[in-house]
């Protein structure tokens, strides 16, 4: 039997996959960034429609129910991407300075 959560993760599922192709198309992602994305969306779909896949892997880390691995994965996962994204910014901020000081050194010396 699948449950409304089911379709409405199936449909987010497959939003996300053609907003990609989107992406894809516009050139915002590479041939390789565009086939991470469809296989992690495709997954995720057929996660949603068949929750009972990732009972092996429950059962051996003895988690009570898959949404509790689900939910586990989901922290993990928002913790790598918060990471990953703090420093990019930071890489960003400091490559910003080191061309607004140069800038600022040269207007200085004229």
């Amino acid at each position: 039997m699948v449950l409304g959560i089911q379709v409405a993760g199936f449909l987010f599922g497959l939003f996300m996959l053609y907003y990609s192709f989107l992406n894809y198309k516009r050139k915002e992602f590479s041939s390789k960034e565009f086939s991470l994305w469809v296989i992690l969306w495709i997954g995720f779909m057929i996660i949603s429609l068949f929750p009972y896949i990732l009972d092996p892997l429950v059962k051996t880390l003895n988690f009570a129910r898959t949404f509790d691995l689900l939910i586990i994965v989901g922290f993990i996962s928002l913790a790598a991407i918060a990471f990953y994204t703090h420093t990019i910014a930071r890489k960003s901020q400091k490559r910003i300075e080191k061309v607004v000081r140069e800038i600022a050194l040269n207007r200085r010396k004229k």
